[in-house]
This record gives C-alpha cells, sequence and structure tokens, in this order.
C-alpha cells in the first residue's frame, strides 16, 4: 500500500472518475477510531456487562457486602451449625469467583478473535480500494500521455490546416521523381498509422481507467461497510476485556481472603482467626513489596538496548520511539515467520526483550486495550492510542498483565503503556508497532522518519 495515498489522491482525471469526488472525499473518512457516537455505545454496553457479569473493577461497599468479614467467621466458629453455613457460603463465592474469571477471559478471548478477523478483514479491503485506485490514476494519467503524443502527431500532420497540408508534403523540397513522391506518401501513411495507434492506446488506457475507477469505487463501498464491522467488533471486545479485567481484579481482591476465612473456619486446632487475620496481612505486605520491586526492575531496564536504539525519548516534533532494542521485521511482503503470521506485515518489529517497557508514540487517547487475538493467535494483548487528525497507533504482542492503560485513558508521549511480551501469533518477544492514517496502516519507518525518530 503506498502510505501517503490513503484516502485517494485528488489529482486524478475527474472526467473518467478515477477518484472520490469531493463528497466523497468529505464522507469516506471520519475521525480515526471510535466515533463520539461509538463512545456512548461502548458506555452503553459497559452497564450492560456489569449488569452479566457484576461489579466493576475493585469492590464497591455494595458488593463487598456480600462477602463475609473476619467477624462473621469469628462468630461463626463459636456454633457447628453456622460454620457449616458459613463453610458452604465462603465455598460457593470462591467457586463463582473462579468460575467467573474463566467464563468472562474465555469471552473476552472469542470476542477479541472476532474483532482481530474483521480488522484484517477491513486492512486487506482497504489495501485492496488503495491500489485499485492507483492504478486507476495510473490508467488515467496514460490516457491523457497518449491523447497528447496524438495530438502532437496530428499537429505534425496538419499544422498548416486543410488539403494544403497535404499537398505540401507532397512537393516540398526536391524531390520531384515518383520515387520521391511515393516515399513522402509512404511516410504519411506511417505517420497517419501511427497516430490511429497511438489514438487507440489512448483509448484503451481511458477505458482500462473508467474500468479500475468502478472497481475501485465499489471497493472503496467494501471496506467503509468492513471498517464499520471492524469497529463494532472493537466495541464488543472491549466489553468483553473490561468484564473480564473487574472479574479477575474481584478474584484478587477477595480470593485469597476467602481461602484464610475457610481454612480458619475448617481448622479444628486451636490456631486463632487473628493468626488467619496475620498471615492475610502478612501476604498482601510481601505482595506489595514484589509489585513494588518488579516496577522498579522494569522501570531501571528503560528503553535502551543495541541496534534501534532506546525508546520513550521525545524528539522534537513530540513523537518518541515505543520500543527499545533492534528492529527485527519491517513494513510489507515477507515470508510468514510463524504459523498463523500474515504474509503482509503492516507494522514493524521492535525486539528490546520480555518486560521491557513499550511507551506512547505521541499524545492521545486509549480506544483499546485487550485482546486483539487469542493468546496464541492474532496481536495477543494490544493497545490502540487515537492521536487525533485521523492518526492512530497499535502496539502488540504485550505480556499477559502487561496492559498498564485502560479503555478512555488519555496518555503522554513517552508514557508507558504496557509490557512486551509474546501473546499472539509471536515467535518471542517484541513490540509489533502499526500505524494508521484513516484507520488503514501506512508503513510505520517512513511515517516516524518524518517526525525526526528512527525505528
Amino acid at each position: 500500500m503506498n502510505d501517503e495515498r490513503y484516502p485517494a489522491d485528488a489529482s486524478a482525471d475527474a472526467d473518467c472518475g478515477c477518484a472520490p469526488t469531493p463528497g466523497e472525499r468529505r464522507s469516506l473518512w471520519t475521525q480515526n477510531g471510535v466515533t463520539r457516537r461509538n463512545a456512548l455505545t461502548i458506555g452503553a454496553l459497559s452497564v450492560a456487562a456489569l449488569g452479566i457479569f457484576g461489579a466493576g473493577a475493585g469492590v464497591t461497599a455494595a458488593h463487598a457486602a456480600g462477602y463475609p468479614s473476619w467477624d462473621d467467621v469469628q462468630r461463626a466458629k463459636a456454633n457447628q451449625a453456622a460454620k457449616a453455613g458459613e463453610v458452604t457460603r465462603i465455598q460457593g463465592l470462591i467457586q463463582g469467583l473462579t468460575t467467573k474469571v474463566a467464563q468472562t477471559r474465555a469471552a473476552a478471548e472469542k470476542a477479541g478473535e472476532e474483532f482481530y478477523v474483521a480488522q484484517q478483514s477491513f486492512f486487506d479491503a482497504a489495501q485492496q480500494a488503495d491500489d485499485l485506485q492507483t492504478q486507476a490514476e495510473e490508467q488515467a494519467k496514460l490516457a491523457e500521455e497518449t491523447s497528447a503524443k496524438a495530438g502532437q502527431v496530428a499537429t505534425q500532420l496538419y499544422r498548416n490546416g486543410g488539403e494544403d497540408s497535404t499537398l505540401e508534403l507532397f512537393f516540398s523540397g526536391s524531390a520531384a521523381n515518383a520515387d520521391g513522391l511515393l516515399s513522402r506518401l509512404g511516410t504519411m501513411d506511417k505517420l497517419l498509422e501511427y497516430n490511429q495507434s497511438v489514438y487507440d492506446n489512448a483509448v484503451a488506457a481511458r477505458n482500462s481507467a473508467q474500468a479500475l475507477s468502478d472497481r475501485a469505487r465499489v471497493a472503496r463501498d467494501e471496506r467503509d461497510r468492513l471498517q464499520k464491522v471492524a469497529e463494532q467488533k472493537m466495541v464488543a471486545a472491549q466489553q468483553a476485556a473490561d468484564a473480564a479485567q473487574a472479574a479477575l481484579e474481584e478474584s484478587e481482591a477477595n480470593l485469597a481472603t476467602l481461602q484464610a476465612q475457610l481454612a480458619a473456619l475448617q481448622d479444628q486446632t486451636t490456631k486463632t482467626v487473628a493468626a488467619y487475620q496475620e498471615g492475610e496481612r502478612v501476604r498482601k505486605a510481601a505482595e506489595e513489596k514484589r509489585r513494588r520491586e518488579e516496577a522498579a526492575r522494569l522501570a531501571a531496564q528503560g528503553g535502551g538496548g543495541g541496534g534501534g536504539g532506546g525508546g520513550g525519548k521525545p524528539s522534537s516534533s513530540g513523537w518518541v520511539r515505543p520500543h527499545g532494542g533492534h528492529r527485527s521485521s519491517g513494513y510489507g511482503p515477507r515470508p510468514s515467520p510463524c504459523s498463523g503470521c500474515s504474509s503482509f506485515h503492516r507494522g514493524v518489529d521492535l525486539a528490546n526483550g520480555c518486560g521491557a517497557p513499550i511507551y506512547a508514540a505521541s499524545s492521545g487517547r486509549v480506544v483499546y486495550s485487550g485482546l486483539n487475538g487469542t493468546l496464541h493467535s492474532g496481536y495477543g494483548y494490544y493497545v490502540k492510542i487515537d492521536h487525533g487528525g485521523g492518526i492512530g497507533t497499535g502496539y502488540g504482542h504485550i505480556r499477559p498483565g502487561g496492559l498498564a492503560v485502560r479503555y478512555g485513558q488519555s496518555v503522554r508521549a513517552g508514557q508507558v503503556i504496557a509490557y512486551a511480551g509474546t501473546t499472539g501469533s509471536s515467535n518471542g518477544c517484541h513490540l509489533h508497532f502499526e500505524v494508521y492514517k484513516n484507520g488503514g496502516t501506512i508503513n510505520p519507518i517512513t511515517f516516524m522518519a518524518a517526525r525526526g525518530v528512527s525505528v
């Protein structure tokens, strides 16, 4: 795909309809990503998701009322019947949390796979429409050039107008004998024959341009239809991803406590509830310490790396390299490197090791954060940012648990948005980085280079 011809160049020959009309150009592309209407749809769907899957991230006061407190456990230990009832209740809550996590995760993976398929179909259709438009413009240009050439020959033959030019051709110069006249007649015939050939070529090129233009128009309609489908699938996938994240956070916030409470109720020794509470406090402190140390390790690792240089460093344009390390694959056609990998690479791969930070290439708004494909196909975990003006960026193969931003969040250039992994169709930890113009992919290497950034 020619990344600078999207949407189609308006310079095509208007007569043969080789380019979109001004009206088409105005309506063909809206702002990149999810429109305001779709954003409102996401909000409505998220409300529906809460009704289906339970409360959102964290545990609200209302929802927390459904979980036993340590005082409830202490009271239940004093009564055998109450203890049995509380054991059954807690076992049910643990099973419910486990089931919810599994169900929402499966739903998110299914929705993510559907989003990936729809997005790739749109990308293919956009490329086909762009290619047909380019071919139509090339044929229109050829028709114009050929027509001009035919006009030049005609001017040469008839520059003096009327039949006198033919007589002048016969009798000009010193060739007064029959051989000379025949030679000049032959020259004129050849010129006429050549001009007819040139004219025929011009007509053929113009007809070809018209046919290609008609096909391009049909392809644009299909592209626009598929873009809407892809956006709808993205909305549904984001809804499912949010529900899965909410279920996971609810489980993480409550599962260990419920398990400790269950152990306290089932323990026949003299160990007190206070001892279980203390154990839970120690566990949470250790988990928090581990998280801080992991965050510090990743921050220290930074965007360094060889070859392509570090990531996250601002340029004068305000754009930054989204990842450190070297470029392991460029944009365009390539031999498929893995099962399920596309033979047309729609981005650039930057390899800086597992867990290395991924940075927002420019400031913008997160319009997707979740699975785009599955854990073993497509992009895996993926973030998409809308930078405005029809420009967007995508970040794929993020590690499980490596998403650092959520849908709707505003980010600044160079902000850590995720951590590199090898989810999706991937042979090793790296960032798959894409740039979008009006929805379709363009070459990130040339796009970023124009902004002073090497990828």
